[in-house]
């Protein structure tokens, strides 16, 4: 066995670069099957530079604006690797770089951090100004805004660091991720010279102006709806009336995008949970129901009741998958005991394997921990206790719900930190109503608390 490795490991350095991705980069892994990702172990990349930091954090920039503006009127953030990733690739082609993956992988990564920082905020901290109109005692401060998402995003990552190999080597082939596969399949049109890579860059540009032109004519010149319903006709008001039931589709290319990225199999997951709300959910409730319940429209319905049946399964299914991942969560904690006993690996990881040091990852995530509970005490509920509390709830939920959202994301690509949030908010309520954190203090807690949790989670769909 350790010969076999050894000549693996031989194979691995002595190859050269490939122009593109294997066979076996989206499919699992048989026993004695090793993956060779592009930038290979052996060589050096330009990843790190001036121009890849630069040109990330522009569009990070740019693009969280964006998702800022498109969360806040449609509620849904969409994810900016993509189309960050064919500007990457774009550019460097344009500039005529040389082996510039490795620098497109820098910018796609800093800037697709827009989109998830934007939709640990927008989920939440709007709340606070909403409320202002109902309790004038309620101040919106910028700082506890600000530290809200910053240390929020810090605990996030640090958390996830710990899980990293299991998701990315452990389950390469078994999960789709549909987001991550299709980021890279963009990165890798942009390498080599073959005629592979060509048609592949080719057939994204060709899909990216169908897909612009296709939305803009939607929403600029109206030719046809971009959610289509059965309500909006004369039977299928009197059906939505009478039974609750409607049908409606939402003809948007991002959706539709979304689904040739999920593939038949998840997108029906997906399809089968809408159908099971809106044509047996909500009929019942309709049909049965009390007065005051069967004599509202159907989205009030759904907006007041079946989402929260939606909201419960999301957190059951995190209890679940907290259960599913207890292993995993102990062996995490396991390494890092191992470590801080002085236990070291006998083979130098592979490139691609090469994590921080679990020292070092503690270490920061003490000091992260240590800085949300004094922005707790000192900025938000001035109580130690309270504050203690609240950073109990914070840190346990964080920490355990982040392998449940990055796994969620790996199967269908759809960011489960809206609804994981409202729970979060639920939980922390309760919690802070018991030891006496109510009226507006505890109004604005639970909104900056649940931000921190919120873009805590996020970053872990960051996968």
């Amino acid at each position: 066995m350790e010969k076999k490795q050894t000549e693996i490991q031989a194979d691995i350095y002595s190859t050269a670069d490939p122009v593109e991705l294997p066979e076996n980069a989206f499919r699992e892994l048989g026993a004695d099957e090793h993956y060779r990702p592009l930038m290979h172990p052996a060589h050096d990349y330009k990843e790190v530079t001036p121009y890849s930091v630069g040109v990330g954090l522009l569009l990070a920039v740019i693009f969280s604006a964006a998702a800022a503006y498109l969360g806040l009127r449609v509620g849904q953030v969409f994810e900016a690797a993509i189309p960050i990733a064919i500007i990457a690739v774009g550019m460097s082609s344009a500039l005529k770089k040389d082996g510039a993956l490795g620098q497109n992988v820098i910018i796609q990564s800093i800037g697709a951090c827009s989109g998830v920082i934007v939709a640990g905020a927008i989920f939440t901290l709007p709340s606070l100004f909403i409320l202002q109109s109902s309790y004038p005692d309620i101040t919106v401060n910028f700082i506890e805004i600000f530290l809200s998402s910053l240390l929020g995003g810090v605990l996030g990552i640090l958390f996830f660091i710990p899980f990293r190999k299991y998701f990315v080597k452990d389950m390469h082939g078994k999960y789709p991720f549909p987001e991550a596969t299709a980021t890279t399949q963009v990165l890798a049109s942009g390498q080599g010279t073959g005629a592979g890579s060509r048609a592949q860059a080719r057939l994204l540009v060709v899909a990216s102006l169908i897909g612009g032109v296709y939305d803009y004519i939607v929403s600029t010149f109206g030719f046809w709806a971009e959610q289509v319903s059965t309500a909006f006709c004369g039977w299928g008001a009197a059906l939505a009336d009478k039974c609750k039931i409607v049908v409606s589709c939402n003809t948007g290319a991002a959706l539709l995008g979304l689904g040739y990225i999920v593939g038949l199999k998840y997108a029906f997951v997906i399809f089968a949970g809408s159908a099971f709300v809106w044509w047996v959910i909500l009929p019942l409730m309709g049909t049965y129901g009390a007065p005051e319940i069967a004599s509202l429209s159907p989205d009030a319905l759904f907006a007041d009741y079946a989402r929260l049946i939606g909201i419960g399964g999301i957190a059951m299914a995190g209890v679940i998958g907290i259960i599913k991942s207890w292993g995993i969560i102990v062996q995490a904690a396991g390494l890092a005991s191992r470590e801080f006993k002085g236990g070291k690996s006998e083979r130098k990881p592979l490139r691609w394997q090469a994590d921080l040091s679990m020292k070092h990852v503690v270490f920061y995530i003490v000091i992260a921990l240590v800085a949300v509970f004094a922005f707790f005490w000192a900025g938000v509920l001035h109580n130690f206790w309270q504050a203690l509390v609240a950073w109990i709830v914070v840190t346990v939920i964080a920490f355990l719900f982040t392998t449940v959202a990055a796994n969620a994301i790996a199967i269908v690509g759809t960011n489960p930190v809206s609804g994981m949030t409202l729970m979060t908010l639920i939980v922390a309520s309760a919690i802070f109503v018991a030891v006496g954190i109510s009226g507006t203090s505890g109004i604005v807690a639970s909104m900056v608390i649940g931000g921190v949790v919120c873009t805590a989670l996020s970053m872990a769909c960051l996968l």
